[in-house]
């Protein structure tokens, strides 16, 4: 069985480094001609992204480091307790930094830097929600849920309701919101290599998708946790060596550093030009203090008080977070793993505002923007520029080092949610729906495998349609949906007695399908009119200056000519729902779905009452509190 196992990561290194080297379908480039080669977007951009024999070497390291851990992790992995929990042998402080390499996504590495360094201050404010997340975690479900819980969310919702009803609408729930985040990973990894290595984003795409599925499918938790820690690791190093780059540079002053973005002229013109769409200077604007001001891109205070919310309340709901709760093996462990993590989480969010302005300041919206539209390879562009200020070499081994960190921490993310859908999948359903409890213990690891390797085919098609999307906003809406059904299904079922099955599954369905709703008619969205709407202004305003004798600058010239293009290209069209423009106002659905999701759990458990799910509250409490039955009791 192990030269199987062997020769499947064997296959799965290949295609993940062998096509680098120009062997992917399609590709007739030899590796000479391919080093050399610019991507389509370096030559658009005019920056050229790395040294692509370092970052190549960089990333087969890596990779050769995460088989490693596979390979270790499969001869550990002998049964289902193993693959989900590492039979609970995990201590807190590993666990720790575990939750933080998960939580850590691509959406937090690339993406909240990037949306720093094309919006400022608004950036930011992903950043804030993340930073306190974990206190929720810390004082509602982290006892609880290793008190209660065994390997998935189902478990712990299901101690006193229907178990076959409620799991099925909570699998369906984990499903879906694993997707989601899992999708922000994906889209992060195929941007990643694509542009680096030059390999077609869908090649990169399923690349990582079969590493990602082989990491799950024979390491299980063991592989997923090990993974995570020293991602997280490498990240923090990371991190800690482009801040002080940045501040190297500002003479380690934060002051001079947000003084210098305000005075930066690129700053000033993409505020102008593009996120405001003045093109024509308003008096007495400085656009440069605009930067560090809120509206850029969160331009109502509802929208921003609706991401915190889902930020700070989805945390708590989120699957494959919860799940690692049952790896520990006391309720004490799983408290100071949270608080372990909230130090890493906390420290690392606030370099990314350090790192977001910048980006903006060193290397300019304008270049980060021609890119890659999302911003998402901002720090990678920033660690290339000021390691280049040492020696070439220099630049390209930092931003080859952080590539492959970005890799490392989009497969400790995406292993994570995959454990946690194949747990939704094979545990919830197969063996406790199915089954009904009664599939023997080789039959479950069976089952476990198996829907592992069924999760990673809809990730990887999912991680290719949405290309083009910004990879921490697809992230924050899987939070709002976490915050919306699982965070009220979860909270309730522990500390309020009248909870039962009727609540659980009316808060659930509910949450999410309003939601889900609300993005669909939200301005998330791509409304085609709009943009042709704001680039027919762009046009007026310039064409009306030319044909008042005056001379277009370099800046205004480009303004005009992709308004012309965005006019063209938008003009006739429609949402993907038909619509001109959207119904909900708000980018972040989560300040009403939430409390809708709330509301509606409560409104159906007391419209159906059980009395035998009510008495067996005091037995839930009890086992919440002491652990009895999980682990030895606890004082307290």
């Amino acid at each position: 069985m192990r030269r199987y196992i062997f020769l499947i990561i064997i296959v799965v290194a290949l295609l993940t480094t062998g096509s680098s080297f120009g062997f992917a379908a399609g590709s007739e480039l030899s590796f000479s001609r391919m080093i050399i080669a610019q991507t389509a977007v370096e030559k658009a951009s005019g920056y050229v992204i790395g040294n692509r024999p370092i970052t190549i070497l960089m990333f087969s390291v890596v990779i050769g480091l995460i088989l490693a851990i596979v390979i270790w992790a499969s001869r550990r992995t002998q049964n289902v307790a193993d693959f989900y929990s590492a039979r609970g042998a995990i201590t807190g402080t590993q666990n720790g930094w575990a939750i933080a390499g998960d939580f850590l996504s691509a959406a937090s590495f690339l993406g909240v830097s990037g949306l720093i360094a094309l919006f400022g201050f608004d950036g930011f404010m992903y950043a804030i929600g993340a930073i306190v997340a974990y206190v929720t975690v810390l004082l509602i479900v982290a006892e609880p849920c290793r008190n209660t819980g065994r390997y998935t969310v189902g478990d712990v919702v299901s101690f006193r309701s229907s178990p076959r009803i409620v799991r099925g609408v909570v699998a369906c729930s984990t499903i879906l919101i694993s997707t989601l985040y899992l999708t922000a990973q994906m889209v992060g990894a195929g941007k990643l290599i694509n542009l680096l290595l030059d390999i077609p984003y869908k090649w990169a795409i399923i690349g990582v998708g079969s590493l990602m599925v082989v990491s799950v499918t024979f390491g299980g938790m063991y592989a997923t946790t090990w993974v995570q820690i020293i991602k997280a690791a490498l990240l923090m190093v990371g991190v800690v060596v482009l801040t002080t780059l940045v501040g190297s540079r500002v003479g380690f002053d934060p002051l001079r550093l947000f003084a210098d973005v305000t005075d930066n002229q690129y700053i000033k013109d993409w505020v102008q030009l593009r996120l405001l769409n003045d093109a024509i200077p308003k008096p007495g604007l400085d656009y440069g203090t605009r930067f560090l001001q809120p509206g850029l891109l969160l331009k109502d205070v509802w929208d921003q008080l609706s991401l915190g919310m889902a930020f700070v309340l989805g945390t708590a709901g989120m699957p494959h977070i919860l799940m690692r709760f049952f790896t520990v093996p006391t309720a004490q462990d799983a408290r100071k793993s949270v608080l372990v993590a909230m130090f890493i989480i906390g420290i690392f969010f606030i370099f990314t505002l350090i790192l977001g302005m910048g980006s903006a300041l060193f290397v300019g919206p304008q270049k980060i923007f021609a890119v890659d539209k999302g911003g998402n390879m901002a720090v990678l562009l920033l660690s290339q520029k000021l390691g280049s200020m040492f020696s070439p070499i220099a630049g390209d081994l930092l931003l080859a080092f952080l590539c492959a960190v970005a890799f490392v921490t989009i497969l400790a993310v995406v292993s994570g949610l995959v454990l946690a859908s194949a747990g939704a999948m094979s545990h919830d359903i197969y063996v406790n729906i199915i089954k009904k409890g009664a599939a023997s213990p080789r039959a479950q690891m069976r089952a476990a495998q198996i829907t592992s390797l069924a999760v990673g085919i809809p990730a990887i098609l999912v991680g290719m349609a949405a290309e083009k999307q910004n990879v921490a906003h697809i992230g924050v809406l899987a939070f709002a949906l976490a915050s919306s059904g699982n965070l009220p299904a979860v909270t309730l079922s522990l500390f309020w007695r009248k909870m039962n099955t009727a609540g659980i599954c009316g808060g659930l369905i509910v949450g999410t399908l309003v939601c889900l709703g609300l993005v669909m008619v939200s301005p998330n969205v791509n409304y085609p009119k709009l943009t042709a709407e704001r680039a027919q202004k762009t046009i007026i305003a310039l064409e009306q200056k030319q044909a008042n004798g005056e001379t277009l600058n370099a800046s205004e010239t480009d303004a005009l000519t992709q308004a012309q293009l965005d006019y063209a290209d938008n003009n006739q069209g429609k949402s993907m729902f038909g619509l001109d423009r959207p119904l909900f106002p708000l980018k972040n659905p989560g300040i009403v779905s939430i409390p809708v999701g709330f509301l509606a759990a409560i409104f159906f458990a007391l419209a159906f009452p059980n009395k035998k799910e009510e008495q067996a509250f005091d037995e839930l409490y009890v086992k919440q509190i002491t652990g009895i039955g999980v682990s030895k009791a606890i004082s307290h």
